[in-house]
């Protein structure tokens, strides 16, 4: 059985579809250096929306460090939204813009519990070049500065 035709509204946000798997690493003035292995499934239901999940494991242990999930959306042609929760309690609102198969976003809004730690502004640079994902992420939290966070480099697994 088949799933539903991708919606023409999100067509070309299509790149990024199907389970992509790889590994990064990680920095931030508050913390040690750390590597990571990652997991990302983007899929739809036929609306003009892409849902997305991730996950990531430390790859000196196997232990689970951080996941997220949400919606990619397309507007105005190359107009990109993102909205993901954090299981850390942070919601992240982001907006950017679409070029080929390359998006540059950065938060326009954070929303946070109670519990959660600050974080005030995120920057994401997504590339995508035939089955390889490559992405960069800023982070200004915790009083810090916007700084580099994370890098990452996946490959296509499956669609």
């Amino acid at each position: 059985m088949s799933g539903p035709e991708l919606h023409p509204d999100i067509a070309p946000l299509g790149f990024l579809l199907g389970s992509w798997i790889g590994e990064g690493t990680g920095y931030y003035s508050t913390i040690e250096d750390f590597a990571y292995g990652e997991e990302i499934r983007v899929s739809h239901v036929g609306k003009p929306f892409l849902s997305y999940t991730q996950r990531t494991w430390s790859l000196d242990d196997g232990r689970p460090l951080h996941g997220e999930s949400g919606f990619w959306r397309l507007t105005g042609g190359t107009h990109v939204e993102l909205v993901i929760a954090h299981p850390t309690g942070v919601v992240e609102v982001a907006e950017g813009e679409l070029s080929g198969t390359s998006i540059a976003l950065a938060t326009t809004a954070t929303a946070k519990t109670q519990s959660a730690k600050d974080v005030e502004q995120l920057t994401r640079d997504i590339r995508v070049r035939h089955d390889e994902l490559a992405y960069d992420l800023h982070m200004a939290a915790v009083g810090q500065p916007l700084q580099p966070h994370l890098r990452a480099r996946l490959t296509r697994t499956g669609a």
